[in-house]
């Protein structure tokens, strides 16, 4: 199902959250937010007296504990928990019922990989089928750091060279032959790669493979299978480029944005395109869902040609059986997932470096939460 191309990046309210509740609710977080709530209009009787423990998605880390804070100053009795562990660890977590909740830049997998289905794995620790809920999109940005140079187009070929290795000092004449006008510097490329597990990664390498399949040989995976060195989540690689002259890395926008990092416009073919909420909408417009009903696992076009158009992002779901083994628990996510959809808490997350998703996509998420029982 085609989504319907955004209007103007104002009139446009960035998509909520979902949880995915195990059972269980033990979590060693390493970040601690806050909170619970309700839809948009944070009535009373939505918040909650209690503990919501979560766990996953890096990406998601400074939307979640933006969100949670904004919850707990409304709802004074609940405290939400996130531990962004990464992707992989946060679907474990959950499968595993140690926590309420997961966050995941990919979706829960319906193949079998290493002799296991995620999905199904997920339904049976629920008891009832797991839902992948979209809560924002975040763009994931090639961020760089090179002495004089605040200017950077890349393609996906050279993109691909440079993360594997091929290309080694940024005034090689394919990037050279990209950036008419540049001074680039004879300094050699430092690349960083998540050493976790990570959804990030899987979404890049996504990116890589269909744009530029040629050059990027391996599958994508939640597992970095390119060259450079490993630094642990979101924060490590972004800190990694930050300190290094010549460091380049994939990292989440806002991750970009907060060590003020150099962001390259991408050009998928239809000249280069720079970040932004605006482009970056343009590129979900053409995302297709490919879960049924309340299961709303989008596909990305991460190969689009479609002029004005930022290709490479990321979905963060929000992992939530459909229907949980304890009702308490089921309600108290559910309010605070209202309340991450709401207006009023997608306008703060739009504010630190994330992008909004069509409105048809927010609708659906609305409906699905409504749904969680």
């Amino acid at each position: 199902m085609k989504i319907q191309r955004l209007g103007a990046m104002a009139s446009l309210a960035l998509v909520g959250s979902i949880a995915l509740t195990a059972c269980g609710s033990d979590n060693t977080g390493e970040t601690t937010s806050s909170g619970d709530t309700t839809a948009n209009s944070s009535a009373a009787s939505d918040c909650f007296e209690g503990t919501l423990n979560a766990e996953g998605s890096s990406a998601q880390k400074n939307a979640f504990e933006e969100v949670a804070s904004g919850f707990k100053a409304k709802c004074s009795g609940a405290t939400v928990n996130y531990n962004p562990s990464g992707s992989g660890a946060g679907i474990k977590q959950f499968i595993g019922g140690q926590v309420d909740f997961a966050g995941s830049d990919s979706a829960l997998k319906t193949v079998e990989k290493d002799g296991k289905i995620e999905a199904k794995e997920a339904e049976t620790a629920c008891g009832s089928p797991a839902w992948n809920i979209p809560m924002v999109t975040g763009p994931i940005a090639v961020a760089y750091n090179v002495k004089g140079v605040d200017k950077l187009t890349l393609t996906p070929a050279v993109a691909a060279d440079i993360f594997q290795g091929k290309i080694t000092t940024w005034n090689d004449p394919k990037i050279a032959a990209i950036n008419s006008g540049v001074t680039l510097p004879a300094t050699a490329i430092k690349v960083f790669f998540r050493s976790d597990e990570s959804g990030t990664t899987e979404n890049f390498t996504k990116y890589l493979k269909a744009a530029a399949e040629a050059n990027w040989p391996g599958e994508p995976a939640k597992t970095w299978d390119g060259k450079g060195e490993g630094k642990a989540k979101s924060a490590g690689v972004a800190e990694g480029v930050k300190s290094t002259d010549g460091g380049i890395t994939y990292v989440e926008w806002s991750y970009a944005k907060d060590n003020n990092l150099g962001v390259a416009a991408i050009d998928n073919g239809a000249g280069a395109v720079e970040l932004n909420s605006e482009s970056v909408g343009k590129a979900v417009a053409t995302a297709e869902q490919t879960g049924t009903g309340n299961d709303l696992a989008l596909k990305l076009d991460y190969a689009t040609k479609e002029p004005g158009a930022y290709p490479i992002n990321l979905v963060t779901y929000e992992i939530v059986c459909s229907k949980g083994k304890d009702a308490d628990k089921q309600k108290n996510i559910k309010a605070f997932l209202k309340y991450f959809a709401s207006e009023e808490a997608q306008k703060t997350i739009e504010e630190i470096g994330y992008a909004p998703l069509p409105a048809e996509v927010q609708t659906k998420v609305a409906t699905a939460i409504d749904a969680i029982s």
